[in-house]
């Protein structure tokens, strides 16, 4: 089988990603690819939003340089700010002519300075110097770590746990009284418990299951269940199983996968992101399938990228670069087999379309989702401005860093308000929980839903008809 991939016009091809060094460190030789000629600033929300010269993707490379050379410590207040205040979007990598790999060295610098703070840092960058050592992060924060990176998101029966607590907290009316009595306020978690998704009566758990293709199957591809997609976004996975059946398509579900490990990588805990890795990889391969569907745009992007992830892991390097050649965002997916519009129902709605930065950004797909939209009958998209500018989830960036994450939030749905569309479409979690939060915060009864969603609902409109 033969799927396509389009990218944008105007955008410059994916170039393979180089590994990262034993230690972690980001590679210099990307860091020299940089010629600080400045294409990247209007495309980085920071820079946007405080124009800041080290706020921007040069800015921060300039610091990184200065770490690599022994110029300026770890420890530099600035060099940690910005680490942390950068979103990881990758718009900058998306516009850059020199091909900067610019998500592999902020990775990487994040992992730095984790590893710093752990006493488990590389050598000095300059030659005699003392190994650089960060003091721990405060006690709470390393617990919270451990319990969010080290156990919830690496073992989904306690993923799922959680989840099923999470959902009596919605129901029992104890978030009622908490949001009422003004408790979250007092703990500076009303923003944050804003975003909590209703999570579903059911999950899907992944155990083997294989779903038959409608009418004539003509491909097989397994789907990835992940973490947050398999409990609050349970639904999505069922429109996405029945559209990819509805395009004869033989759906699998593994067993003994799990979490992308996306806020592993992004979050500075590199070793974490192997490990959840190492085991999708074993659960994927040896099945044979066309493809590995992922309907989440960081997920995607991060499984993309194994090969990269585990570039100096002699074990598994191959079979991360095998891996990732079978991933397939659903939207790429579909649109590269010459998808049934024939049984496509009519949805007369309004749509905008968000575009999640690790879709258009980080994977170049931009005109896909928009091929799906636009073969609904009866549908109309409204374009609006900025669309791939990011919205201020970028995985828990919502949590540490609140302040920029609402001001984007804030700049997104006033984008979408202007077009009048009825629904705003997008693919991504992060993205529809923080657009969700906005527009309950304003009052506003705009609805979000994933592409998949509207294009499931527009099949079985045809069903029914």
């Amino acid at each position: 089988m033969t799927v396509t991939q389009s990218s944008p016009a105007s955008a410059p091809p994916v170039i393979p990603l180089i590994g990262f060094s034993v230690k972690d460190k980001p590679s210099s030789d990307i860091i020299n690819t940089c010629v600080h000629c400045g294409l990247c600033l209007s495309s980085c929300p920071t820079y946007r939003e405080t124009g800041l010269e080290m706020a921007s993707p040069r800015g921060r490379i300039y610091l990184m340089k200065a770490v690599d050379e022994g110029r300026i410590s770890l420890a530099s207040p600035v060099f940690q700010e910005q680490m942390s205040l950068c979103l990881n979007c990758r718009a900058c990598e998306a516009v850059c002519p020199s091909g900067v790999q610019y998500g592999a060295i902020l990775e990487a610098s994040r992992a730095q300075i984790e590893q710093a703070r752990a006493g488990k840092a590389g050598p000095a960058a300059t030659p005699g110097a003392p190994e650089p050592k960060l003091p721990p992060r405060p006690l709470w924060q390393r617990a919270l770590r451990g319990a969010v990176f080290g156990v919830l998101f690496k073992r989904m029966e306690v993923f799922r746990l959680f989840s099923t607590m999470m959902r009596l907290y919605q129901r029992s009316g104890v978030q009622w009284v908490a949001r009422k009595s003004g408790i979250l306020k007092l703990l500076r978690l009303a923003d944050t418990e804003a975003m909590l998704p209703p999570i579903s009566d059911h999950y899907i758990v992944p155990n083997g299951q294989i779903l038959p293709a409608e009418g004539e199957r003509r491909y097989s591809v397994a789907l990835l269940t992940g973490c947050i997609m398999s409990t609050a976004f349970a639904h999505v996975h069922e429109a996405t199983i029945r559209v990819l059946r509805k395009n004869g398509c033989e759906v699998i579900i593994p067993p003994d996968q799990g979490c992308c490990g996306a806020l592993h990588t992004h979050g500075g805990d590199l070793d974490g992101g192997r490990e959840l890795a190492r085991r999708n990889i074993a659960a994927f391969e040896g099945l044979g399938v066309d493809a590995i569907i992922v309907n989440a745009a960081g997920c995607g992007s991060t499984m993309k990228e194994y090969g990269h992830l585990l570039h100096d892991d002699p074990e598994w390097r191959e079979r991360a670069e095998r891996f990732s050649a079978k991933v397939k965002d659903v939207h790429e997916f579909l649109t590269g087999i010459d998808f049934n519009r024939a049984a496509l129902g009519r949805l007369d709605v309004t749509v905008t379309y968000q575009e999640p930065c690790h879709l258009v950004h980080a994977q170049r797909i931009s005109a896909q989702p928009r091929t799906l939209l636009t073969a609904i009958p009866g549908l109309k998209i409204k374009e609006m401005p900025e669309s791939s500018l990011c919205c201020g989830s970028a995985g828990i960036y919502n949590v540490t860093q609140p302040d920029m994450a609402m001001s984007l939030g804030a700049r997104k749905i006033d984008n979408a308000l202007t077009t009048g569309a009825e629904i705003i479409a997008t693919a991504n979690p992060g993205c529809a929980l923080q657009l969700v939060g906005e527009l309950r915060r304003r009052g506003k009864a705009v609805q979000v839903r994933y592409i998949i969603e509207l294009l499931d609902e527009s099949y079985r409109r045809s069903v029914v008809a």
